[in-house]
């Protein structure tokens, strides 16, 4: 079972005289990052908040915004007198200087910055605990579109493990002739520059053993495999977080890969790795957005 780390989660409800509406979205990144906003009134428990969408969410890049509305009242506010006293003055000397309309200077304090706040508001317990219910609602929401998303990685992750397997199959079957090539080559190229019966064929045996040695997969071939192999069980594992481990196999996986290309010396085989190769890219890019 594999997870995305795309996904999209929403959830709105009322708690008390408060409306909470908490959306979150999430992409793919090496580490969990978030950018939270919340209102002031949850400031005093975003670290815990923080908390849970870690705890939860795991990895990747996280934007939640969490919005309130108020149901009911309105919200009272608090004039800051004394400091809209220091903004009038020098507003009405300029006024004044500018021989202009004193009338509307009222409504201009109102707007200057901190001359009408919002009264402290403490959430209380029960409004807290409310509160953490839509946030699990909107953390169960993107969780369920993780793994909608993840099952689809899944499936083209198992195409491309099984497409490099079909090729390395071809590989394999290739590898007898290969052999054989080489040694046809040596034998005319011999004959072609010593003569036909001018070289000892019992000392062409034992270069050909020990070249045939030098270039053979044959390891390669089963490492290939059992990494392959490797790689499918892992996603069948429950644990979530895999996206790290899956990348490291295809490391490996490319690595037997880049290793019989450069020992094949045949072209029927070189195809065979270049299109093993385009299939582990796909590969990779597909792990990147894993859990």
């Amino acid at each position: 079972m594999l997870k995305s780390m795309t996904g999209f989660g929403r959830a709105e409800s009322a708690v008390g005289d408060k409306i909470f509406l908490v959306e979150i979205k999430s992409l793919n990144g090496k580490q969990f990052e978030i950018l939270l906003k919340l209102p002031g009134l949850l400031k005093p428990y975003e670290f815990e908040i923080r908390n849970q969408l870690s705890g939860k969410l795991i990895r990747g890049s996280i934007d939640c915004t969490i919005t309130l509305k108020q149901n009911g009242g309105a919200k009272p506010v608090t004039i800051n007198i004394e400091l809209a006293k220091s903004y009038y003055k020098p507003l009405a000397e300029l006024a004044g200087s500018l021989q202009l309309d004193t009338s509307s200077i009222l409504s201009s304090l109102l707007k200057l910055p901190e001359v009408v706040t919002p009264s402290t508001e403490v959430l209380n317990e029960s409004d807290w605990e409310g509160f953490k219910k839509v946030l699990f609602t909107a953390v169960s929401n993107i969780d369920e579109h993780r793994r909608s998303e993840g099952s689809v990685l899944e499936k083209d992750l198992r195409l491309r493990i099984d497409n490099i397997l079909q090729q390395q199959q071809k590989v394999i079957e290739l590898e007898p002739l290969r052999q054989q090539k080489i040694r046809e080559g040596l034998v005319k190229l011999l004959e072609e520059n010593v003569g036909k019966d001018k070289f000892d064929g019992n000392r062409l045996e034992q270069e050909l053993i020990y070249y045939i040695e030098k270039i053979d997969i044959t390891e390669e071939q089963v490492r290939l495999k059992n990494h392959c192999d490797y790689f499918k069980s892992m996603l069948e594992e429950p644990e979530e977080a895999k996206g790290k481990k899956l990348s490291f196999v295809l490391q490996e996986i490319g690595r037997e890969i880049n290793t019989t290309g450069a020992k094949a010396y045949d072209a029927s085989i070189q195809k065979c790795v270049v299109l093993m190769k385009d299939e582990l890219e796909k590969a990779k890019e597909q792990v990147l957005n894993v859990l």
